[in-house]
């Protein structure tokens, strides 16, 4: 298994090759009120990490939001209830969040469609509605852009957005008012099961498929490629292996000390948190393209901005700002920030 693991690390992570390959002949096939405006902050519920999990105020309740390659069903832009999302583990890439791996694929296609759809503008702003912040996207369009690049753009402003929510949930921003979710902010899965997200939707549009169909079938090839267990208690074998370490059965959802261990390196080639007893096993690695196909960054085309509100300190993070927003290119220090504030304790 581990040679054919190695073999799918090429073929299924190495995007750019299989980027210059593909003609890029076509935007991804959604109708006019699937893209017109942009998809919600909160697409598909969130999966906590852990099993048998109790919850605040619930007794005699555990949850194990867990699932199995057999029963994801067909994916679907935005969502849909016969999608059975959850985690999986995988010898090769740890645990997957397929709910935040489907997320970033949609986010990265609808992307695309509006920066293939405005490449010929002076420049473009959409308007990304409210997750502790007014979000904002600038693209700054040039004929110098290939299609590639705007697919790699796409995916890299998905990232961008999906780190926001990692940032956001840490600062006390919440889906359900009253209900805070620091306890999921930067999960040990999270973070690269959103980049395998973008990567996959990068695929899928390429594909001569239907979006959503090439979606399904890549979804399953690639846990295949990263050897997943079959069956949900496997997956709650290997939750149970990093219990005490990762993750604590002690505390209750949604207690911030739930998680013991947090995913922070964001900024890098992202490895997967592989558990003991598959330590001697080659991780699949990943990482997102940062540049166009001449050399120039990929953020000098765009700009995500933030204008905070009053739970982000945004000031104490960056002293000598004068206002209070936020763009992309300010997360790796956000980050870093929230990592030293944590080990502060």
């Amino acid at each position: 298994m581990r040679n054919k693991v190695g073999k799918h690390f090429i073929l299924v992570f190495s995007l750019g090759a299989m980027v210059m390959a593909a003609a890029y002949a076509r935007l991804p096939r959604f109708s006019a009120r699937q893209l017109r405006k942009p998809p919600p902050k909160i697409i598909r519920t969130c999966c906590q990490f852990g099993s048998d999990v109790s919850m605040v105020g619930i007794p005699f309740r555990k949850v194990s939001a867990v699932t199995a390659p057999p029963l994801l069903g067909a994916h679907v832009y935005l969502g849909s209830k016969s999608e059975k999302n959850g985690i999986i583990y995988t010898h090769t890439g740890g645990f997957i969040d397929v709910g935040h791996l489907r997320d970033q694929a949609d986010w990265t296609a609808f992307l695309y469609y509006h920066l293939r759809s405005n490449r010929d503008a002076s420049y473009y702003i959409l308007h990304l509605g409210r997750e502790g912040a007014d979000k904002k996207l600038i693209f700054y369009p040039s004929p110098e852009l290939t299609d590639r690049d705007l697919l790699n753009i796409a995916g890299h402003i998905a990232f961008d957005l999906s780190m926001w929510h990692e940032i956001s949930t840490w600062f006390g921003i919440s889906y359900v008012p009253l209900i805070p979710e620091r306890y999921s902010s930067f999960s040990p899965e999270d973070i690269y099961s959103n980049a395998l997200g973008v990567l996959l939707g990068q695929r899928a549009i390429q594909s001569n498929d239907n979006y959503e169909e090439a979606m399904t079938e890549i979804i399953d090839s690639t846990l295949i490629a990263l050897d997943a267990v079959p069956d949900i208690e496997q997956t709650k074998a290997a939750m149970n292996q990093v219990e005490g370490i990762w993750w604590s059965r002690k505390e209750k959802l949604p207690k911030g000390s739930f998680l013991i261990k947090r995913y922070y390196d964001a900024y890098r080639p992202l490895r997967p948190w592989l558990i003991p007893e598959d330590v001697d096993r080659e991780p699949t690695v990943i990482r997102l393209e940062e540049f166009t196909e001449r050399g120039k960054l990929l953020t000098d085309y765009y700009s995500l901005q933030f204008h905070t509100g009053y739970r982000i300190p945004v000031k104490r993070i960056f002293p000598d700002r004068q206002n209070k927003l936020l763009t992309n290119l300010d997360f790796p220090q956000v980050v870093q920030w929230i990592h030293k504030d944590v080990d502060k304790g």
